[in-house]
């Protein structure tokens, strides 16, 4: 069975958007959030115009290579201006998690109004075998509290951005994680682990 992974950029206070995102805005004061898709020399194999450190390429092009379908949250779709109709991701689906109606949904997204179990199952389906990826606070934190998360991948980039959307939201319970990887790399380490069940 597919896996459920969640990869984002965080600072190191834990925050996944600075000052102010939105749209138009993006995430706000911290654009340097994503700095490193183009502070080096190795291009993506998956993402026209990232260039990257050769070891962001590594660690980078391994995870996207694997996902078939994303499941964003209503903000971080809203934030993102759409996806401009289609996806984060080049080839992957995109599932829309909002308890509102969104009428702008182009032929490659779908929008699941009915909560995370039905949005990741819905996802499995798009991915083609593919893994499902998170997007967003929101969307991740529901998924945790389902159980539904198999692995966690920071790439922490090395800033306290002192405000903005926290990564993760408030968890009935502790997650347990084990450490598979850590990659430093030019402006980011890559933090990549599994969750404990």
């Amino acid at each position: 069975m597919s896996k459920v992974i969640v990869a984002h950029a965080v600072s190191v206070d834990g925050c996944i958007t600075g000052r102010d995102p939105g749209a138009g805005r993006g995430l706000g004061d911290a654009t340097m959030l994503f700095d490193w898709y183009f502070n080096g020399d190795t291009p993506s194999q998956v993402f026209d115009g990232f260039k990257l450190s050769e070891p962001s390429a590594r660690v980078f092009d391994a995870l996207a290579a694997r996902v078939g379908a994303v499941v964003a949250g209503r903000n971080t779709y809203e934030d993102s201006d759409h996806f401009g109709g289609g996806s984060p991701h080049p080839k992957a689906r995109l599932v829309v998690l909002s308890h509102r109606t969104a009428p702008e949904m182009s032929e490659r997204q779908t929008l699941i109004t009915t909560g995370i179990k039905d949005a990741i199952t819905a996802a499995r389906e798009a991915a083609g075998g593919g893994d499902v990826g998170l997007m967003g606070g929101g969307v991740t934190t529901e998924a945790l509290k389902a159980g539904l998360v198999d692995e966690v991948i920071l790439h922490q980039i090395p800033i306290l951005l002192g405000g903005g959307r926290p990564f993760f939201q408030s968890l009935p319970e502790h997650v347990h994680l084990r450490l598979l990887e850590a990659v430093p790399a030019q402006g980011v380490t890559h933090l990549h682990y599994e969750v404990v069940r």
